[in-house]
């Protein structure tokens, strides 16, 4: 049997497989090495994570997580889950779990859309090909991060509507020292803002909302999936935020040119169909 994780920087889904039987199923706080200590990381898994993924040594753990993209990062990761599973461990980036969740052994484009926002082209078994998503600050355009940034900026600035401040206001109960405390004291802002953002799914019929959503999925079509050759590739969007805003970013993909193949919430029925297919990979 073994264990696979996919975690975003706000949530963690974990499930134990044997072939393609979920035998365990559960969900944690996202972890990210970029934000989070090793000890932090191995202090939420075995907190938060039931008993029974760990009450013998698992075959081998597959973990697939935001901010996995470099060697020393995943070290960090890897050590962390050694650490509590004594199990053998292969720690991906979570753009890899997308493109294997969406495509399993299909070649195409795999973009996520989610807290933060990636993309790659896939040949059916490893990425070949991607662009640099850059994180909250310098890119992740279109993500959930990157929508609460942007509406967050308008608001302090007096720049959106008067009537949809108030209701954020009113809604969060917050002051605007409070939401840049937030943004610059929080040790994970990427994960305030993505919350603060989710507030725009409900007012998507205000014209300033949908220009705003809009205009960040374009932005990530012209700075992201230009840069490949997408008209020949099948495209699979997968993440909270091309489901909360599916009808938005279609629009905007029929607008440049695209047809989405498939968008989904999550990743994880597709990675078990991969390595229940692919038990050595």
């Amino acid at each position: 049997m073994k264990v696979i994780a996919e975690s975003s920087s706000t949530r963690t889904e974990w499930a134990l497989i044997d072939g393609a039987t979920v035998i365990e199923h559960a969900y944690t706080s996202g972890m990210n090495p970029y934000f989070q200590s090793r000890r932090e990381i191995s202090h939420s898994i075995r907190l938060e994570l039931p008993e029974a993924f760990f009450r013998r040594r698992w075959e081998h753990v597959y973990f697939y997580g935001a901010g996995c993209a470099t060697q020393d990062k995943c070290k960090t990761m890897e050590s962390s889950l050694v650490a509590q599973f004594k199990t053998p461990v292969t720690v991906n980036s979570d753009l890899l779990g997308a493109a294997r969740g969406l495509l399993v052994h299909q070649p195409g484009l795999a973009c996520i859309l989610g807290t933060g926002s990636n993309s790659c082209l896939y040949d059916g078994k490893e990425i070949i090909k991607t662009v640099a998503p850059l994180g909250y600050v310098l890119g992740d355009e279109g993500s959930g991060a990157y929508l609460g940034k942007n509406f967050i900026a308008d608001m302090l600035k007096g720049l959106a509507p008067k009537t949809l401040v108030d209701a954020f206001y009113e809604k969060y109960n917050v002051t605007p020292p409070m939401l840049m405390d937030a943004v610059y004291s929080n040790p994970l802002p990427n994960r305030a803002l993505a919350r603060y953002s989710e507030f725009l799914a409900e007012h998507l019929d205000n014209a300033y909302v949908y220009q705003l959503v809009y205009a960040a999925f374009m932005r990530f079509f012209t700075r992201n999936i230009a840069a490949y050759n997408y008209k020949q590739q099948p495209i699979c969007f997968v993440g909270s935020v091309c489901m909360l805003y599916r009808d938005v970013l279609a629009k905007a993909a029929a607008d440049f040119g695209i047809t989405i193949a498939k968008a989904v919430r999550n990743s994880m029925p597709g990675i078990i169909e991969y390595h229940a297919t692919a038990p050595t990979d």
